[in-house]
C-alpha cells in the first residue's frame, strides 16, 4: 500500500473512534500519537541509513492527507513534525542530528514549530526575540504566539535574530528547558481545537549553539528552501483530507435523510448541485496537491508554484465546500447533529495558518510573473 493508504487504514483504526471527543474536550490527541510513534510514523522521512523510512515529500503529503480525513488536528500536528524534523535532518549537525534523530526513532519522540509572533503575525520569519549571544551559547527571551502541539512535543523550533547582523537563525528548543512556559488556558481555538496551539514564553531560556540548526544566519534560507515546500505542501495535503471528510459527510447525511414518501434529500436537484460542486472543488485541489507532490519530488525548478497554489486551492476548497455541505445538512447539521459543524469550524482555520492565502495568493502572482519572494 502507498503512504495514503497506510494513513487511512491508521485513521480508520485509531482516529474515527475519537475524532469528535478531540474536538468536544480540546485537548491534544495524545493517544493517537503514542500511536503513530508505535507504528514508525514519525521516522518516515528519516533516511533508512538513520533507522528511518527514507520517505519523499510525496510520501509526507499522503500521510498528512490520510490523517486529515479523520481529524484535521491529527493532521496537522503530525504535519509540522515532519517539517522540523527536516530542517534538522537537512541542516542540523552531525551532532545534532544523531541526537535528535535517535530520540525519534527509539523513544519515538516528536517535534513541532514555534515561529509565529503577535508582532509579526503570518511574517513568522521576521522573529522579534530578544537574544544575547554569550561564550558558546545563546539566551532567548519573547513570546511565541501559537505553537502547536504546546507541551506534547518534546522539541520546538524557533527562529530569532543572528549574531550574523540583519539575519535569523534557526534554533531547537527542548522541552522542559529552563525558563520556557506554555499559556495553555490561552488556547481558545473556533476549529482545529485539539491542537493545543497556546502561546510560549522564553524566559532566558540558554541555548547551548549545540542546539542551533544551520550555519549563522542560515534561518531564512532554511525557511524558503525546507520549511516552506514542506509546510505549504503539508497544509495543501491537510485542507485536501479535510475537504474529502467535508464531501463525504455531506453525501452520507443526503442519501440517509429520508421523507415520508421514502425519496431523499440527494433526490432534489438543487441538493445534488450542492454536492457536485463539492465533489468538483475538493478533488481539483486534492489532485492539484497531488501534482505540486509529485514535482516537487521529481525536483522541478517551478514545484513551489503549484505547491503554493494547491495551498491556495485547498484552503478556498475546504471553506467553500463546508459552506455548500452546511446547506445540505440544514438545521440537523447546524445543532451538530453529524461532522459538518465541526469540519465547518476546522476549515476556516485554512484561511489564517502562516504563511496565509492572502500572502501565498501574492506570492503566487509573483512567481508566475518571474518576481522575487516574499
Amino acid at each position: 500500500m502507498n503512504s495514503y493508504e497506510r494513513a487511512r487504514e491508521f485513521a480508520k483504526k485509531y482516529v474515527d473512534p475519537i475524532a469528535t471527543k478531540i474536538d468536544e474536550e480540546a485537548k491534544f490527541p495524545k493517544e493517537i500519537f503514542d500511536k503513530l510513534g508505535e507504528e514508525g510514523f514519525f521516522k518516515l522521512m528519516i533516511p533508512k541509513e538513520m533507522g528511518g523510512e527514507g520517505g519523499t515529500i510525496k510520501d509526507h503529503s499522503q500521510v498528512c492527507q490520510g490523517l486529515a480525513e479523520s481529524c484535521a488536528t491529527v493532521g496537522l500536528c503530525y504535519m509540522m513534525h515532519n517539517v522540523a524534523l527536516m530542517c534538522i535532518l537537512g541542516q542540523g549537525s552531525e551532532e545534532l542530528k544523531k541526537k535528535i534523530v535517535g530520540e525519534v526513532v527509539n523513544e519515538r519522540k516528536f517535534c513541532a514549530l514555534a515561529y509565529s509572533e503577535l508582532g509579526t503575525g503570518t511574517h513568522f520569519y521576521k522573529p522579534e526575540l530578544n537574544i544575547k549571544h554569550l561564550d558558546g551559547e545563546a539566551v532567548i527571551s519573547g513570546k511565541k504566539s501559537m505553537v502547536t502541539s504546546a507541551e506534547y512535543a518534546s522539541y520546538y523550533l524557533v527562529l530569532a535574530p543572528s549574531k550574523k547582523e540583519g539575519e535569523i537563525d534557526n534554533w531547537v528548543v527542548p522541552l522542559g528547558s529552563e525558563g520556557l512556559k506554555f499559556e495553555m488556558e490561552n488556547w481558545h481555538g473556533m476549529g482545529m481545537r485539539g491542537n493545543a496551539s497556546c502561546p510560549m514564553e522564553l524566559n532566558d531560556v540558554h541555548l547551548d549553539e549545540f542546539y542551533k540548526i544551520g550555519e549563522w544566519g542560515s534561518g531564512l534560507g532554511q525557511v524558503f528552501t525546507i520549511v516552506a515546500p514542506f509546510f505549504i505542501l503539508g497544509l495543501a495535503s491537510v485542507y485536501s483530507g479535510l475537504g474529502r471528510a467535508i464531501s463525504r459527510a455531506a453525501v452520507e447525511h443526503a442519501t440517509a435523510r429520508k421523507y415520508p414518501d421514502g425519496s431523499s434529500l440527494a433526490n432534489i436537484e438543487t441538493v445534488q448541485i450542492h454536492l457536485a460542486n463539492i465533489y468538483n472543488r475538493v478533488n481539483a485541489a486534492a489532485a492539484l496537491t497531488a501534482h505540486a507532490a509529485d514535482k516537487a519530488v521529481r525536483g522541478d525548478a517551478d514545484a513551489v508554484v503549484d505547491i503554493i497554489a494547491a495551498r491556495i486551492a485547498a484552503s478556498e476548497a475546504a471553506i467553500e465546500t463546508s459552506i455548500d455541505a452546511m446547506r445540505v445538512g440544514g438545521g440537523k447539521a447546524y445543532n451538530k447533529s453529524g461532522p459538518l459543524e465541526r469540519l465547518m469550524r476546522d476549515a476556516y482555520a485554512s484561511q489564517i495558518m502562516a504563511p496565509s492565502v492572502d500572502v501565498l495568493t501574492i506570492w503566487l502572482g509573483k512567481l508566475i510573473t518571474d518576481q522575487p519572494i516574499p
